[in-house]
């Protein structure tokens, strides 16, 4: 089997398993799709998606970052939740990670939560600044997802219009 064609495989599993991270919070989404763009740009030798789009693309990685780990945090402050709540949040959105799909569905919420409390408010009126937290996530998935349409759309401009 050609070798171009294994690295198109591998490329294409790459991407699509990036997809799937993107609702599924236990695969890294975007990073993983990222790389399947950059290793499918890799093996065309970046003769049509070069380095402009390469830099969009990482932008747009960066982005999605960027609201992977604030949306817990705008999620509780729209909620009402104090400043330790949402710093909370944040904190327990990135302590998620480590924890698979109970700590990416329980951090945030348990960040703000503890946060919350910390700050105070009874027990209560917390667990519903962590449902704003969760409401925030799911924004954030909604996001992320666009971002990841945002990065093919990107991608297959370069690949086939440039």
């Amino acid at each position: 089997m050609d070798t171009g064609l294994i690295w198109n495989l591998v490329a294409i599993l790459l991407v699509v398993i990036g997809l799937l991270g993107t609702l599924l919070p236990v695969l890294p989404g975007l990073p993983v799709l990222w790389a399947g763009l950059l290793l499918a740009a890799w093996n065309d030798g970046f003769a049509r998606v070069g380095a402009g789009t390469i830099t969009a693309l990482t932008v747009l990685l960066l982005v999605a970052i960027a609201v992977d780990v604030l949306a817990g945090y705008y999620g509780a402050r729209r909620a009402g939740a104090s400043a330790k709540a949402q710093w909370g949040a944040a904190i327990g959105a990135l302590a998620g990670l480590f924890f698979g799909l109970p700590g990416l569905l329980l951090g945030p919420w348990l960040g703000a939560v503890g946060g919350e409390v910390v700050h105070g408010t009874d027990w209560r009126a917390a667990t519903k600044i962590g449902f704003g937290t969760w409401l925030g996530l799911a924004v954030g998935v909604v996001l992320k997802l666009a971002i990841a349409v945002a990065m093919l759309a990107v991608f297959a401009f370069a690949m086939w219009v440039l």
